[in-house]
């Protein structure tokens, strides 16, 4: 028997309906501005290839990618943000590890859950570490700054951006492996804790290559090695720690972009063929000017990385007998 077609239309699945409605909400992602959270302040290394690739994107994707900077309380106060956003990909983090690999060996409770409640969409850079000082004179070498530590434990201050943060869990990893004890000094964001190093507020700190390079290079910070297996080509003349007598002492900080949990594929999947697209040579030549290693990745690899340094950082954090805050 033939019905009309208006007919046969109304008797397709509801179901069917709804998906075939969402893959078209799908196939037009983005129609409109993508918010990126960062759950640090403006200035530091992670708004800086947050803001770089939203600028990327803004032009591959045809919408505009707006960096809302949600600082504090070690990614407390921005991380929630995204954890509890609609998984429609309008709301995105570029996030640094420490907050999803870290925090959970740092914080008892935690306002988000970074094993459940985001999606990987793709690593973007590793920042290698450089151990960096303000008076020169004082602590010339990696062996002085450690001399002067056994003698006065305690007494040596660093900065880091946070509990939980990269500089303070390369901190963590000195105190751990030299068995000298520091004073952490955190803040809320690595823009101030660089302030307060070349301020001369605090003596030393563990910072990730793009928040000091403009500062060794001027002069201004003196870098006592990086802790990375070799030389960084942004600073060729600073020795590795290996070089300066620590065999052991060898971290470097990731960034990725995540989006909520549950996202759907697609757009996981749109979203990281646009930032591998967006990891150029152009944008590697700029973020390698500034300490940075493009590193896109899988959102699979994204994942066994974080499960692998979550693993290697709560390690850290029980053998400095740091106890949870």
């Amino acid at each position: 028997m033939h019905f009309p077609r208006a007919y046969r239309l109304l008797c397709v699945p509801l179901g069917a309906l709804a998906l075939n409605g969402l893959a078209m909400a799908q196939s037009k992602y983005p129609d409109h501005p993508v918010k990126i959270i960062v759950a640090l302040p403006a200035g530091g290394s992670v708004d800086m290839i947050a803001r770089s690739l939203g600028q990327k994107l803004n032009v591959s994707l045809g919408q505009p990618f707006i960096v809302d900077n949600r600082a504090g309380a070690s990614g407390q106060i921005g991380m929630p943000v995204v954890a509890k956003a609609p998984a429609d990909g309008y709301t995105l983090t570029v996030s640094p590890a420490s907050f999803l690999t870290t925090n959970k060996s740092i914080f008892k409770t935690l306002p988000y859950d970074p094993e459940t409640d985001f999606a990987p969409v793709s690593r973007l850079v590793n920042q290698p570490m450089v151990l960096v000082v303000k008076d020169k004179q004082k602590f010339p070498t990696v062996a002085a700054l450690l001399a002067a530590a056994k003698v006065t434990p305690g007494r040596i201050t660093y900065a880091s951006s946070g509990d939980g943060s990269p500089q303070h869990l390369a901190g963590l990893m000195f105190e751990t492996r030299t068995q000298a004890k520091l004073l952490h000094v955190p803040y809320k964001g690595g823009a101030p804790a660089v302030n307060d190093t070349l301020a001369g507020s605090v003596d030393a700190m563990f910072a990730v290559m793009p928040e000091a390079i403009a500062h060794v290079q001027a002069g201004k910070l003196h870098a006592l090695a990086v802790m990375s297996p070799q030389r960084s080509p942004a600073l060729p003349n600073v020795p590795t720690m290996v070089e300066s007598g620590f065999a052991d002492l060898s971290l470097s900080a990731w960034i990725g972009l995540f989006a909520p949990a549950k996202t759907p594929r697609p757009i996981i999947d749109q979203l990281n063929r646009a930032v591998v697209a967006a990891l150029d040579a152009e944008l590697k030549t700029k973020l390698a000017e500034n300490g940075m290693e493009v590193a896109a990745s899988t959102p699979e690899e994204l994942q066994r990385l974080m499960a692998r340094d979550m693993k290697l950082h709560a390690e850290l954090v029980k053998a400095a007998g740091l106890m949870p805050q």
